[in-house]
């Protein structure tokens, strides 16, 4: 058994700035983007690098680099599929996920059984292996001044 955890944060940009943001891959209407190189999931990235961690292979930075224009606008789940043929190749498979996601705005509680349908689709596991709850900072922090989101991600590997 091997247990990893992960940590994104990214922050927003200007009110009005969008319709939606993508977490845990299911598109969420906000009036703002996420500043991100990729496609911003703070959800999907904090669980690849729990992944990762895991299976002691490094961090998604070093694997899909923010300053390489290939990952420019990329879709998480495709980056995450690749992380997954890592984990799977180093002889690991998922165990069980815990996934939080940390903001004031948008409420996500109507989203979070689709995020477990698409994050357990995507791992190639059970539904009731993926967790997925959402919470706020009660106004403190960058995320209470709704400035951003992060989220934390802790797997299990067998």
């Amino acid at each position: 058994m091997r247990i990893g955890q992960g940590v994104d944060v990214h922050a927003f940009d200007v009110e009005g700035s969008a319709t939606r943001i993508r977490l845990a891959g299911i598109d969420v209407p906000h009036t703002r983007a996420l500043i991100a190189h990729s496609d911003g999931d703070v959800a999907t990235h904090a669980l690849m690098d729990a992944l990762l961690g895991a299976a002691a292979l490094g961090d998604i930075g070093q694997h899909f680099s923010d300053r390489d224009p290939q990952y420019a606008d990329a879709d998480s789940l495709v980056l995450l599929a690749k992380v997954m043929s890592m984990v799977f190749d180093a002889g690991f498979t998922v165990s069980n996920v815990d996934l939080t996601v940390i903001a004031e705005q948008p409420k996500l509680a109507k989203y979070t059984l689709a995020m477990r349908e698409v994050l357990a689709q995507a791992l190639d596991i059970q539904m009731n292996q993926v967790n997925v709850k959402a919470t706020t900072t009660e106004k403190l922090g960058f995320v209470g001044r709704e400035e951003g989101i992060a989220a934390m991600a802790v797997v299990m590997l067998q």
